[in-house]
């Protein structure tokens, strides 16, 4: 109790030292970004339900003003440093923002995405009679996500998350009478609430083993080795709440049946919240290093749900189904980064994978116009066993001579490891060029390929390095748990790799058209996962009206 009663002095202490008054309230800028969005949120509460045009510009100017605000927090951090802004409440119950590296990329990022996003919503949903509503919900979703990736304290992150969830599921709902939509929301609502209840445990178990609730003094004391058994019960607890957040098997079925709800709700949740629980990782990355345990599970299930979400994609036929169970698989492989302590990579992840889902959800509706294009489906060139062979052998002496010339005894073996799965992607392509009847452009076209994939690697690698040097730890040397764990995932990418390199010799195979039939169910974990939850019984829904389901038919 002692403990809790001073938490407020070494909070105040945390954010403000070495700083004057005027630092303090300089790293208070942030804060503006979302309230920039919940000011456009409340504004569209006033506005017409029925094409808000001056709400849609609101809200369009208010993303547009917080990346004005990301802009001006780069120089604040340029010019004075890391910080903490002033506390606002007492003792574990305070407020406060954080500007730092991790907390500046990501609030460029939401930001960017943000403003896409909704100048994307602004014509998908013209016409749509809850449009209104609709553009403030997105905007509160924002809001709270931006104060989420902005959190110096333990509250302020617990509320962000739970807020962000509780938007979203509003946005999940926009078209209710669908019951696919209903049945997908409520799932995700279950989840989300378990990892709620496993963050705020979390945060509970933070605040007493370290009395402060300023998440920059507790990763300052866990780098330290303060914290003792109740570091690894903390971990343990985020670990969890960052499984079922970035939705890892089992429990990934309400990310792939969430397609009932328009294109850009698809893309905000795919290219941004489900991020969260990576980012929880992130931010408290010191705390995880206290658990070799945890982080060895985090390499287990990341690895399964990455290989299982892959393999499952490549069998689906909707564009929008297929993006779904990639970000499954994007998502397993962020754990995975995490898991082998591979922090400024995972954040890399993030940011990539954020850009390129956002993309593809957003011109999800050009896929039908693309594949009516090809003339000739599938591989331009089918690559027998011998190719296949050449084909890898080729990609890891390119990433090995790559990474000699970047310097392999500076990276850390679990990055090594980690690269030599991401050239297994590289390597398909080349099977497809070093087959018999490639072409030779073709051919020429999967070397320039894999040199770029394996320099850009590594470069990029260095980059998130170089920026997140003395905010997000270093990699520790890996013990024999942990070169057991990469062994294993490397063996296991790999032999997916090659299987998928040879799929077109083997596709026809009753036994493969089998085993087709199953992937496309998810080999029904989420049938089971269903009946674990007792089944869903919705209503029946009330008729929908002529206009109604014509607007529906745009998604």
């Amino acid at each position: 109790m002692l403990r809790l009663l001073t938490g407020v002095s070494q909070a105040h202490r945390s954010g403000f030292g070495g700083q004057d008054r005027r630092k303090s309230v300089t790293y208070a800028l942030p804060v503006l970004a979302p309230l920039f969005l919940v000011a456009a949120s409340l504004f569209s509460c006033f506005s017409p339900a029925q094409r808000p045009r001056l709400a849609i510009k609101v809200a369009e100017l208010a993303a547009i003003g917080a990346m004005v605000i990301a802009l001006l927090s780069a120089v604040v951090l340029i010019r004075d440093g890391a910080g903490t802004g002033p506390m606002v409440g007492f003792s574990l119950l305070t407020f406060a923002t954080r500007l730092d590296p991790v907390s500046l990329v990501m609030l460029g990022l939401v930001s960017f995405i943000g403003w896409v996003v909704l100048r994307y919503a602004g014509t998908f949903l013209d016409g749509e009679a809850r449009q209104g509503p609709f553009t403030g919900w997105m905007t509160a979703t924002l809001a709270a996500v931006l104060f989420l990736v902005q959190s110096g304290t333990l509250l302020q992150f617990v509320t962000s998350w739970i807020a962000s969830s509780l938007l979203l599921h509003q946005l999940l709902l926009f078209y209710p009478q669908r019951i696919a939509a209903q049945r997908a929301a409520r799932k995700k609502f279950i989840v989300s609430r378990i990892g709620d209840a496993a963050l705020i445990a979390a945060a509970l178990v933070l605040g007493f083993a370290f009395g402060t609730g300023d998440i920059a003094a507790i990763l300052t004391a866990a780098r330290e080795g303060a914290g003792g058994s109740l570091s690894v019960l903390a971990a343990t607890l985020l670990a969890l709440a960052a499984i079922l957040k970035s939705a890892q098997f089992p429990t990934h079925g309400w990310l792939t049946e969430v397609m009932e709800t328009p294109t850009p709700v698809s893309a905000l949740l795919h290219a941004g919240v489900v991020n969260a629980g990576g980012f929880l990782l992130i931010r408290f990355a010191d705390v995880l290093l206290q658990a070799p345990v945890v982080l060895a599970a985090l390499v287990m299930i990341g690895g399964f749900t990455a290989l299982f979400g892959s393999l499952v994609m490549l069998s689906q036929s909707a564009v929008k189904t297929s993006l779904a169970w990639s970000t499954v698989a994007q998502m397993g492989f962020m754990i995975l980064q995490c898991g082998l302590a591979l922090f400024p990579i995972a954040l890399l992840h993030i940011v990539a994978h954020s850009l390129y889902k956002a993309h593809a959800f957003l011109s999800s509706g050009t896929a039908i116009e693309t594949v009516a294009s090809i003339r000739r489906p599938g591989p331009v060139a089918i690559p027998d066993g011998k190719a296949v062979t050449r084909a890898f052998l080729l990609a890891l002496a390119i990433y090995a001579v790559i990474g000699l010339l970047f310097g392999f005894s500076e990276k850390p073996p679990q990055a090594i490891a980690l690269g030599a799965i991401l050239i297994f992607g590289v390597a398909y392509l080349i099977a497809q060029g070093l087959a018999d009847a490639a072409p030779r452009a073709l051919t020429q076209r999967t070397l320039l390929s894999s040199l770029f994939a394996a320099t850009a690697y590594f470069a990029l690698q260095h980059g998130a390095d170089v920026l997140m040097h003395g905010t997000l730890p270093a990699t520790p040397r890996p013990g024999p748990l942990e070169w057991i764990l990469m062994l294993l995932a490397v063996t296991s990418f790999g032999v997916v790799a090659v299987a998928q390199a040879l799929f077109p010799l083997w596709a026809y195979h009753p036994a493969a058209a089998g085993l087709r039939v199953h992937l496309a169910n998810g080999l029904y974990v989420n049938a089971l996962f269903d009946r674990l939850l007792g089944g869903w019984r919705f209503k029946t829904a009330a008729p929908i009206q002529t206009a109604q389901i014509a607007n529906q038919a745009k998604d």
